[in-house]
């Protein structure tokens, strides 16, 4: 067994996929690849051993004014502590955790879950982030990104940042590469720069996720003395949020050891993604009644899917409930076109025991029952 590292406090091991845990921090050990996810998010990226980084940081950033925006080092507080699901539904592999503004206190008030989705032989890995208004009036959020790739485990160097309008990926490389793609929204955004103090700030942030700009060809160059890795700040559309509503986005984060190798992965992720979303929404279809499907899998531990389908366009809300009828998750609040949905429930902070999840749009209303056992 190789030595093993620490990240703050004493970390916990144990083999395949080989996790190490403490305040609520995971460490995550593949075929080839560790994924090691902080208590506040933050993903970071190495190949084996361990020591060798290629992603410093991706978290999320979400701005819904200017000097407003939501990051990982002064709002983020823990709302649901990062675990390695016991028992992951859709990976061999899941990290999972929630995190809300609770630290700074200050706008937007959000919830931002972060799923990430792991395959032990696979060098690349899924992200889905979900961010909730907890606001009390609607917002119009965009969510970006604060991207630092460290290729090769080296601050210097040629890094050749580039983004490819056909297949959507923009990349990091050295000799080895790191990609990312957004899978379902387009980008807004994207904006390259060397590493400098105090960049940081939400300011700064705002102004990066929404100027329109696409950089789409960025190079490092070595002989300067002060060159450091390069930060990325993308950014998805803007969408509107009402009271307690969501939002959901998928991205895909690839390794190689060089390009070709790195976008093959980068099409494993895509395949990956593919599969996980096949029935997440269907719209537009010939849908002639309303319909509450029996939950998969049930029992569940702790992630289970309910389906459900509109015949019209109208306000749809789908709640969770506990034995003694008091809420436990709102699920969706909001205007749904005609179609079929497949909404995902982790019940992760709850325990043991029988609920029921009830759909409410128009004048249909139904329920169903699920078990979770952990």
């Amino acid at each position: 067994m190789k030595n093993l590292i620490f990240r703050g406090a004493m970390l916990l091991c144990c083999l395949f996929g080989l996790t190490r845990t403490a305040n609520a921090q995971v460490d995550l050990y593949m075929d080839s690849l560790n994924v090691y996810v902080s208590e506040y998010g933050k993903i970071e990226l190495y190949t084996l051993p361990d020591t060798i980084m290629q992603i410093d940081r991706i978290t999320p950033l979400v701005g819904t004014a200017i000097g407003q925006v939501f990051d990982n080092r002064e709002d983020a507080d823990v709302l649901d502590s990062t675990i390695l699901v016991s028992k992951p539904a859709f990976s061999d592999f899941e990290i999972y955790g929630a995190y809300n503004n609770n630290y700074s206190g200050l706008p937007p008030n959000v919830v931002v879950k972060e799923n990430i989705y792991c395959w032990k032989s696979q060098n690349s890995i899924l992200i889905k982030y979900t961010v909730i208004n907890k606001d009390v009036a609607a917002m119009n959020e965009v969510l970006g990104f604060e991207l630092i790739p460290q290729v090769e485990n080296a601050y210097s160097g040629t890094d050749t940042v580039t983004y490819n309008s056909q297949t959507k990926i923009f990349s990091d490389r050295k000799t080895q590469a790191v990609g990312f793609k957004f899978l379902n929204g387009d980008i807004n955004s994207l904006n390259t720069f060397v590493y400098y103090k105090g960049y940081n700030t939400d300011t700064l942030f705002w102004n990066w996720m929404t100027n329109g700009i696409i950089d789409t060809l960025f190079v490092t160059d070595p002989n300067d003395p002060n060159v450091d890795d390069p930060v990325i700040i993308p950014s998805f559309k803007s969408k509107a949020l009402a009271v307690g509503d969501s939002a959901v986005y998928y991205v895909a984060v690839g390794y190689g050891l060089n390009k070709a190798t790195m976008l093959y992965n980068m099409q494993l992720a895509e395949q990956k993604y593919s599969k996980i979303t096949a029935i997440k929404t269907k719209t537009n279809l010939n849908v002639t009644g309303y319909r509450l499907s029996a939950n998969y899998p049930n029992p569940f531990n702790p992630t289970t899917r309910i389906e459900y389908q509109i015949p019209q366009r109208g306000h749809v809300t789908l709640k969770v409930y506990n034995t003694l009828g008091n809420e436990v998750a709102t699920l969706v609040n909001s205007e749904k076109a005609a179609g079929k949905y497949v909404v995902d429930f982790s019940a992760e902070k709850l325990t043991s025991g029988i609920y029921y999840y009830t759909i409410q749009a128009g004048s249909f209303h139904e329920t169903g029952k699920m078990m979770l056992l952990k």
